[in-house]
């Protein structure tokens, strides 16, 4: 299932992932995922299309915002 929510999201990552949600490991997510030309984000976009791809850009943008 496809988080609709940073809440659900971020449980997500920090739970099932087992992934710490630092602002370092946010900064770096964006570095790659943020501009839609870039490979890695064409591929993300690809397998959970536009509308994730812009919640996931805004969350992790979030995460860092309020470090």
């Amino acid at each position: 299932m496809i988080p609709r929510t940073f809440e659900d999201w971020k449980y997500c990552i920090t739970e099932k992932c087992k992934i710490e949600l630092t602002p370092d490991f946010a900064r770096k997510r964006l570095e790659t995922l943020k501009d839609a030309s870039q490979q890695e984000a064409k591929v993300f976009i690809q397998h959970y299309g536009i509308i994730h791809w812009r919640n996931v850009v805004r969350w992790y943008s979030r995460v860092v915002k309020n470090a």
